[in-house]
């Protein structure tokens, strides 16, 4: 897998990818969380491509200058468990320290095991905190 900034051409492709990873919800349009990102740190938003330039691998990343943030890290479900995630990882990770960003926070949908056992390998660790959000603009 390489990685490359995500350009407007991946949109389809990534946004199928993460609906093979059933990371997309109903209440959340994906090609405007795509929009949205474009106009924040478009840099931040990273895709994995395999040998033929298809898209199989995405984190979308963020920093706000107090804490960084992961988002939509997926990778194709026939592509998993080869260390693809954990390269995205390592170069999210990269990208936010270069920006001087002292802490790294990502959420977890509640009961998703694999993924909590995944981050935990990589270091990260519960911080026994309540994660709580309000819809400001509703995209459907």
């Amino acid at each position: 897998m390489q990685i490359r900034p995500f350009a407007p051409a991946d949109a389809e492709a990534t946004v199928q990818l993460w609906q093979a990873c059933g990371l997309t919800r109903p209440w959340n349009d994906p090609y405007k969380d795509i929009e949205r990102k474009l106009q924040v740190h478009p840099e931040l938003f990273l895709v994995g491509y395999d040998e033929t330039g298809a898209v199989m691998a995405s984190v979308m990343v963020g920093y706000e200058g107090h804490r960084g943030w992961i988002n939509y890290l997926a990778v194709h479900p026939a592509q998993q468990r080869r260390g693809h995630a954990r390269r995205l990882m390592e170069m999210a990770e990269r990208l936010l320290v270069e920006r001087g960003c002292p802490k790294l926070n990502l959420q977890i949908r509640a009961g998703n095991e694999a993924v909590i056992a995944f981050y935990a390998s990589l270091g990260y660790t519960d911080d026994q905190t309540l994660s709580m959000g309000k819809r400001l603009i509703a995209d459907i």
